[in-house]
C-alpha cells in the first residue's frame, strides 16, 4: 500500500482531524517524502512494512530500522505545538528517519480516545469494564473511557491487572480512598488527573490513569474516589498495538515495538 493511501486511512479512521484543535501534538505524516495533499498516488512510496511503537526516538527507530519498516507509527511524536529549528536531538531523530528511509506517522489524542482502536478502550477491555461509554471531555472530544465491572473489584483486583502491564517492573500505586466494592470506573492514559473531577462528578468509584500529580492526592482523598497510578507508558500500548492489527488487515507487515520507560 502506497504512504498517502495508508496515511488517508488512518486519519480517517481515527478521526484526526476532530482533535485538530485540541491537540499539541501535530497528528498525522509528521516526517514523510512529498506533500502527501498535493502529490499523486502513483508518486507515494509504497509501505512493505510498518513498526509500531509507543514514543519516537532514537530507540524505536532503530528497531525500526532493524525490523526493515517503511514506516514508523507512534503515540508520541516529535512535534509538539510547532517545529522552530531542527537541532540537537531533534535534528538527530530526523536525519536516523532520513538515514534509514523511514516515514513518521503520529496519533496523539485521538489514539487515546477512539471508542474501539484506543489507549482507554483497550486499558477498559483489559479490566473487564462492561457497558462502555465515552469520557474524558476536551473541548467537543474525548479523550478516554468508562465501564462498569462485571462484578465487584477490590482495590487488589485493579491493581493487579495494572500490574500485568508492561510496566518494567514498576508496581502500580493506588490513593485508596474510595469504596470498598469497586463498580464503576473511568479511564484516561497517560497523564489523566486533571479528570477527577469529572470522575467525582460522575460518581465513578475510581479513575485509573497513567502517572500522577502532588494534588491530585489531596482531591481524589475529599472526593471519596480512588486513583490508580499505572505507569505512563504502560496504560498507552494498547493503541498502537490495535493499530498494528488493523494495518496488518490492509496487507501491509507490522512489527509491534516494546521499548519501557518505567514511568
Amino acid at each position: 500500500m502506497d504512504l498517502a493511501t495508508l496515511t488517508a486511512r488512518l486519519d480517517d479512521r481515527l478521526d484526526t482531524d476532530a482533535y485538530a484543535d485540541v491537540d499539541a501534538s501535530a497528528n498525522g505524516l509528521q516526517v514523510g517524502p512529498g506533500d502527501l495533499q498535493h502529490t499523486p498516488r502513483e508518486d507515494s512510496p509504497e509501505i512493505e512494512r510498518a513498526a509500531f511503537a509507543v514514543d519516537a526516538a532514537a530507540a524505536t527507530i532503530g528497531a525500526a530500522a532493524e525490523a526493515g519498516a517503511d514506516l514508523l507509527v507512534t503515540h508520541h511524536g516529535l512535534v509538539w505545538g510547532g517545529l522552530d529549528r531542527v537541532t540537537g536531538r531533534a535534528y538527530e531523530t530526523v536525519s536516523a528517519l532520513v538515514e534509514h528511509d523511514i516515514a513518521l506517522y503520529v496519533s496523539h489524542l485521538p489514539l487515546d480516545g477512539h471508542a474501539s482502536l484506543g489507549n482507554a478502550a483497550g486499558l477498559a477491555d483489559h479490566l473487564g469494564l462492561e457497558r462502555q461509554a465515552a469520557f474524558g471531555e476536551l473541548g467537543p472530544v474525548t479523550i478516554g473511557r468508562r465501564g462498569r465491572t462485571p462484578e465487584p473489584y477490590a482495590v487488589d483486583d485493579v491493581r493487579s491487572r495494572l500490574a500485568d502491564l508492561d510496566t518494567d517492573g514498576r508496581e502500580p500505586q493506588v490513593l485508596d480512598f474510595g469504596p470498598e466494592e469497586i463498580r464503576d470506573i473511568a479511564i484516561v492514559t497517560g497523564s489523566g488527573v486533571d479528570w477527577l473531577g469529572e470522575a467525582a462528578d460522575a460518581g465513578v468509584d475510581a479513575l485509573v490513569t497513567g502517572e500522577g500529580k502532588q494534588q491530585v492526592y489531596h482531591e481524589a482523598r475529599e472526593a471519596g474516589i480512588h486513583v490508580f497510578l499505572g505507569g505512563h507508558y504502560a496504560t498507552e500500548t494498547f493503541g498502537v498495538a490495535r493499530l498494528a492489527d488493523l494495518v496488518g488487515e490492509w496487507g501491509v507487515e507490522t512489527t509491534v515495538l516494546s521499548h519501557p520507560t518505567g514511568l
